[in-house]
């Protein structure tokens, strides 16, 4: 690999590509040499990365040649089609739309969650970390990624009895036509017109709602699922389970966290957010706005308030803490992270 990489992103109209753009720009990656493709629908867009402006280009078997990096952030169809041409290439894949999840020795990875936590045993197995041989790395969900950091924190405070997540979805995490669709029916209810439901097949405008209709384009019980499974692949054993259920809210952007954590022992309320404050995390005190869907938007942390459940004794064993992340900002920033480690690795070969 050279000194100024190659890096392509595919679906570089999507939502999670143009995000991409912004944080690559701030990146270790500033200087490299971009490539941004797209299907036939975004092609000849003008987009920025950095300082420079590029066109949105085809994809072909050729595409990938060169290239040092691949990061797949359209849907889950564009990545399955392209895919193999980037591996066989020897980029580097990265891929937000979750699609490689369970291909063979493709690996959920969130660094920043594994800085956190004791390094796993020698005998456990070696396929948790990528290696030259890893075919793609998918980037953690950024819930699974925010549970799993607020909890390994909290679990060097004090030992974790239980814990359970009700976790509010922004529109946003299913990409444009999502986002377009809430806004439609919004407008549709207020001047009393049928409403549309291509996307969701259920009124979510104005509305919190545990499952899409049955002719939906995505299952929320396929999210929350995701979520669970990620959490468990993060944790490897070191962290105690966390219940979690996912609720879609009539929001644009951003998730909000409600996570209930008791402990084994009593804590004061200063300790708490000393232990969950640090890199990544911004903890939001009683004397400040909480946050919420429209202060988490380009925050690259997850912001953080915590209250006790009774305040009649200074300590006590269970805590309410309210979190909120930008979800595309968050993802986006892992992927980042991901894509660093596997740079570590080029330089003594490809992961192929």
């Amino acid at each position: 690999m050279t000194d100024q990489p190659k890096i392509a992103i595919v679906g570089a109209g999507s939502l999670r590509g143009k995000e991409l753009n912004d944080a690559l720009a701030d990146s270790p990656f500033a200087d490299a040499d971009f490539l941004l493709m797209d299907d036939e629908a975004q092609l000849g867009s003008l987009e920025a990365v950095g300082d420079e402006v590029t066109f949105i280009q085809r994809i072909d078997s050729g595409s990938f040649a060169h290239v040092d990096f691949a990061f797949f952030a359209g849907d889950e169809q564009l990545t399955l089609r392209h895919w193999q041409n980037a591996n066989r290439a020897g980029a580097s894949i990265v891929d937000l739309s979750f699609a490689l999840e369970g291909q063979p020795g493709v690996l959920v990875r969130a660094p920043w969650v594994d800085a956190e936590l004791e390094p796993l045993p020698a005998a456990a197995d070696p396929n948790l970390a990528p290696g030259l041989e890893t075919p793609a790395i998918v980037p953690a969900h950024p819930v699974a990624t925010a549970l799993a950091l607020l909890l390994a924190r909290v679990a060097q405070n004090s030992p974790i009895r239980s814990a359970s997540a009700t976790v509010l979805e922004p529109a946003s995490e299913y990409g444009r036509a999502a986002m377009d669709e809430l806004h439609q029916q919004t407008v549709k209810l207020l001047s009393f017109q049928e409403l549309p439901r291509q996307v969701y097949d259920t009124q979510v405008a104005f509305n919190t709602t545990p499952a899409f209709g049955d002719a939906a384009q995505f299952s929320l019980a396929k999210s929350e699922s995701r979520i669970r499974r990620h959490f468990a692949l993060l944790s490897a054993g070191r962290l105690p389970g966390v219940d979690v259920q996912l609720l879609h809210a009539p929001v644009f952007h951003g998730y909000g966290i409600s996570l209930a954590v008791e402990l084994a022992a009593p804590t004061l309320l200063d300790q708490m957010e000393a232990a969950l404050a640090g890199e990544h995390v911004e903890i939001v005190t009683a004397e400040s706005d909480p946050p919420t869907n429209l202060t988490v938007a380009g925050q690259p942390d997850i912001l953080v308030r915590v209250r006790p459940h009774t305040t009649k004794e200074p300590e006590t064993t269970r805590f309410w803490i309210w979190a909120g992340l930008d979800n595309l900002r968050f993802a986006t920033l892992n992927a980042l992270a991901c894509a660093l480690e596997l740079k570590r690795l080029r330089p003594s070969g490809e992961v192929q």
